[in-house]
């Protein structure tokens, strides 16, 4: 049998989430979904694309998705300009067209306030200022839902992250309201591992965008890259760690902890 030519990036992109990343990625897409009801029928859900590699696959996954017929979903693609360099930009809007992603593109300086305002650690502020735009946008257009795309080491970092340096035990959760109450956050990645990804950007010659801004490039420090770091030294004694840490925000005993808080009442033991 002759091997199939595909004759665009997108067919290549799609046939490889059918077949040699189907277990890996897109299984776990889909049972994700299903194990935290993220989708119903009727949502309108807006897909947060900020042209990194979990972002790209996360809109080829609702794009492969939607071929469901038998699922009744609205599903549009939403990104943010934060402030990004021309070059970023033009490589950002270059992917979405060889990969076929009808993406709305909107203006938000959100870099240079958060650079301006605290210049030795402007994360913080930056992240704030992000959600605080994308979500009232999303919710201006008539979006119920807002994809995301934070996949499984996500979690076990923020995990690490709050527990090291805020002094508190929360993570990531799958499906959350957002402060306005008016929209629903979904992490459909959630089961998905960021090797995976990575290795399903490189196969496929997707060259998604960096962050563009100097945490990433390592001008100003960054406590999620200490932890990255932290994870890949302890995984060399124990491979299975961040399944661990993974899991025991699935297991937390309430009777085995000093205190606990949950929609504002607190819990202390004596």
């Amino acid at each position: 049998m002759a091997e199939k030519v595909f004759k665009t990036k997108e067919e290549i992109v799609v046939h490889s989430i059918r077949n040699r990343y189907r277990k890996k990625i897109w299984s776990k897409f889909t049972k994700a979904i299903k194990d935290f009801d993220l989708i119903e029928d009727g949502d309108k859900i807006a897909v947060g694309v900020s042209g990194g590699k979990d972002s790209l696959l996360l809109s080829k996954l609702f794009q492969e998705l939607k071929r469901d017929k038998s699922k009744n979903i609205e599903v549009a693609f939403i990104s943010m300009n934060p402030g990004f360099g021309a070059i970023d930009l033009e490589q950002f809007k270059f992917n979405l067209e060889e990969l076929e992603i009808p993406c709305e593109i909107f203006e938000a300086n959100v870099w240079e306030i958060a650079f301006e305002s605290s210049p030795e650690s402007p994360c913080f502020l930056c992240a704030k200022m992000r959600r605080g735009v994308l979500y009232k946008k999303v919710e201006e257009l008539g979006y119920n839902k807002l994809a995301l795309g934070h996949h499984f080491d996500d979690v076990i970092e923020t995990t690490l992250i709050n527990m090291f340096y805020a002094g508190t035990t929360k993570t990531m959760i799958p499906k959350v309201k957002s402060t306005s109450g008016r929209l629903e956050l979904i992490r459909p990645l959630i089961y998905i591992k960021e090797n995976d990804v990575i290795d399903f950007t490189e196969s496929n010659e997707i060259k998604a965008m960096a962050c563009g801004c100097p945490i990433e490039s390592g001008k100003v420090d960054s406590k999620r890259k200490e932890i990255k770091n932290l994870l890949t030294k302890l995984e060399k004694n124990n491979p299975q760690i961040k399944q661990s840490i993974f899991n025991s925000m699935k297991n937390i005993n309430l009777d085995y902890v000093l205190g606990y808080v949950s929609e504002d009442k607190k819990g202390a033991k004596e």
